[in-house]
Formats: structure tokens, C-alpha cells, sequence
């Protein structure tokens, strides 16, 4: 049955570069029209409402002031600033411009700033007289309006940072999910490390300890065959030491399971798992005579950890163990129909994680994901490994 399989990797540093060079570049150019609006409605304010006489000057300061807020590059207080200073001079005539800093300054964080900015230009205009005074009524509606604009600033400034922080928490979680991937894996490799030790010690034992009985029965045999018994007795020490000092420091005694591992029947797991009260249906095609014991542990323990995972978030659902010991492959596939929600679930993955660094160090092709009747399939396919027994009765 087909799995659904799920995105392993995704260029998203190039995505929020793009998305990140996309927003700025539509945050400029909409602060450069609302500069070209303004302007213009400050310049259309001066050829109106200025005195005789201060109708160009208005102008031209209004146009300055346009560049200036227009460049971007300069530090964030000469456009403001400079904005300031012309409103203190020519009063309401500049008011639209003025209004637009209030904005950026709450925009840009400095909320504090904007409302002192705004105090000192209506008090400078309550004292220098301007070539538009502004009357009782007009000067209750530019305040409404500086702090209408300065409190739409402070919202998006505000919606600003909420965004960042639920980023930043996003980037804290995917690094704690890459490091958990990591930590699964390590583990993986140290418990196959365990097994393997353990396994291939006993067998290296068991070489050396049958080639020291030979070799105290080389009395009337030639001396090569003395020489070879005890050369073979000497390398089997040698390597089983060596795997000791290699494999045995990757065993974290600190997290030692009292149970070391080893190879358990299929049948008892299955077993085990009828018994806490799962429908767990059987089957196996060929024999596991054959298969290496690294194999036969990664099949026992993608039996285990597909019933565990049907027992925590599949309550009452029935599930299939098919294992096919066939050449070329050895293939084990656990399958679960939809089942019930038991709570709230904490979908760690790691387990799979797991699962797929021990099938994949075996050579095999593992695979997980949802089925079509709604459960979950989880498949593992092992390359076949041709075992050559070189065990003889005799000494020719």
C-alpha cells in the first residue's frame, strides 16, 4: 500500500530571505508614496492658506522636507528633526509632514520621542507667530489627529514585535526539534553499537575459546597447523579487545537498561501486545534462520515501536505485522487502521527518527506515514546479506 510521504527538507532560509526582501521592498515604496502624497498636499497648503509673501518659501521647504524624509538611509532624527524645525516656522502649512514623522517615530519603537516632538512644536507655535496661526478649533484638531497617527504607529510597531517574537519562538522550537533529531539518532547509533558489541563479543569468545581447545590438542599435528591455531587465537583476543575499546565506549552506562539487548521472538511481542488488549493480526513469509542478528534487531524493533506507537495514539485499532523473509529483501511493514484519539498527543517523532538512522546504517529504506483508511503504516526494507559458514568438524 502506497505511503503518504512527508517533506524531509525544505529551502526555507532562501524562502524568508525572499519573503524578507519582498516586505521591504513594499515598506519603501509605501513610504515613498505616502512622502509624495503629503508633500504634495503640503505644497498645495501653502499656495492656498500661506500669507502674501510666504506662499514660495512654504514651498520650497515643503519640497525639501519631502527628500528628506525620502531618503531612508539617513539616521532616523534628521528627518523628524528637520520636519520639526520647518513647522515650528511656518506652523499648520507643514502639519501633514509633520504628522507622517509622528507616525515613523512611533512606528520605529520610539513612541516617547513622538509625543515630546509633538509637545515642543505646539508649544514653540502657541509663542512664534506663523504665516498660518492656528485657531482654538484647529488646534484641537491637529492634536486628534498627531495622536490618532501616532497611536495607529504604536499599534503596528506593537503587531511589529508580536510577529518577531512568535518568529523567534518558531526558531527556537525548529532547533529544538533538529536537536532532538539528533539526540534520537545518536542514541540509535549508541544502542546499535551496544548490541553489536555485545553480540560480536560473544562470538569472538566463543572463536577463541574453541581455538584454545585445538590448540592444546596439536600434539602430533604439523607445526603450521600449531602456528595457524595459535596466530587465530591470538587475532581473536586482539579483536575482541579491540571491539571493546571501540564499541564499548559509545554504551552509556549512565542510561544502562538493566535488560541488555537482544534478539526477542516476533511471536512474544506479538504476544505481549494481545495481551494489554491490542488486535494484532501476524503473518511472516520465509524463515529468520538466515538473517544476520543486526537485522533481526532492527526487525524486532520496528515490530516494537509500530505496536507501542498504535497503543498510545490508536486506541481500539487493529493492526497487521508482515514480515517477508524473501530474497532479495527482508521486509517487516506494521499497519494500523484508524483508531481513537487517547488525549492529547505529543507527536515527538524521534522514535521514528530512530527507526530510520538504524534501518538506513543497515543499508535498507524505511518509511512512515499515513495510510488510506486513516492509520498509519510503517515499512522497513532490509538488502538481503548472504551469511557463509565457515564452520568445520576437523583440522586437515
Amino acid at each position: 500500500m502506497p505511503l503518504v510521504r512527508g517533506v524531509v527538507g525544505v529551502r526555507a532560509t532562501t524562502l524568508d530571505q525572499v519573503r524578507w526582501w519582498t516586505r521591504e521592498r513594499a515598506r519603501a515604496l509605501a513610504w515613498l508614496l505616502a512622502v509624495v502624497v503629503l508633500t504634495a498636499v503640503t505644497v498645495q497648503n501653502s499656495i492656498i492658506f500661506a500669507a502674501d509673501g510666504f506662499g514660495t518659501p512654504a514651498i520650497v521647504v515643503a519640497l525639501g522636507c519631502g527628500v528628506v524624509l525620502a531618503i531612508r538611509r539617513l539616521p532616523w532624527f534628521v528627518g523628524p528633526a528637520v520636519v520639526a524645525v520647518c513647522t515650528v516656522v511656518f506652523g499648520p502649512l507643514l502639519m501633514p509632514l509633520f504628522a507622517l514623522c509622528l507616525f515613523d517615530l512611533a512606528v520605529r519603537q520610539r513612541a516617547m520621542i513622538a509625543v515630546l516632538s509633538a509637545g515642543l512644536v505646539f508649544a514653540a507655535l502657541a509663542v512664534i507667530p506663523s504665516p498660518a496661526p492656528l485657531g482654538p478649533q484647529s488646534v484641537f484638531g491637529s492634536v486628534f489627529a498627531l495622536a490618532l497617527v501616532t497611536a495607529a504607529g504604536m499599534l503596528i510597531a506593537s503587531r511589529r514585535e508580536g510577529i518577531a517574537s512568535l518568529n523567534a519562538e518558531v526558531e527556537r522550537l525548529r532547533l529544538e526539534r533538529r536537536v532532538g533529531e539528533e539526540r534520537a539518532r545518536a542514541s540509535e547509533r549508541a544502542r546499535i553499537a551496544t548490541e553489536m558489541h555485545d553480540v560480536l563479543a560473544h562470538r569472538l569468545s566463543m572463536i577463541a575459546l574453541h581455538t584454545g581447545v585445538l590448540e592444546s590438542k596439536v600434539d602430533g599435528l604439523p607445526d603450521a597447523i600449531g602456528d595457524r591455531l595459535r596466530l587465530l587465537r591470538t587475532a581473536s583476543t586482539d579483536a575482541l579487545t579491540d571491539l571493546r575499546d571501540v564499541l564499548g565506549v559509545l554504551h552509556d552506562t549512565a542510561d544502562d537498561d538493566p535488560h541488555r539487548p537482544v534478539v526477542i521472538d516476533i511471536a512474544e511481542l506479538i504476544g505481549d501486545a494481545r495481551a494489554s488488549g491490542q488486535h494484532v493480526e501476524f503473518a511472516v513469509d520465509g524463515s529468520a534462520v538466515d538473517v544476520p542478528t543486526a537485522q533481526g534487531l532492527a526487525v524486532q524493533r520496528v515490530v516494537q515501536e509500530g505496536l507501542t506507537n498504535v497503543r498510545k495514539h490508536a486506541g481500539g485499532a487493529s493492526t497487521t505485522v508482515r514480515i517477508e523473509y524473501c530474497r532479495p529483501t527482508t521486509k517487516v511493514t506494521v499497519e494500523n487502521s484508524a483508531g481513537e484519539s487517547l488525549g492529547r498527543r505529543t507527536e515527538s517523532g524521534f522514535g521514528l527518527v530512530g527507526l530510520r538512522e538504524r534501518v538506513r546504517a543497515l543499508g535498507g529504506t524505511f518509511e512512515a506515514g499515513a495510510n488510506a483508511s486513516g492509520g498509519w503504516c510503517v515499512e522497513a526494507v532490509f538488502p538481503a546479506v548472504e551469511r557463509e559458514h565457515h564452520e568445520r568438524q576437523d583440522i586437515e
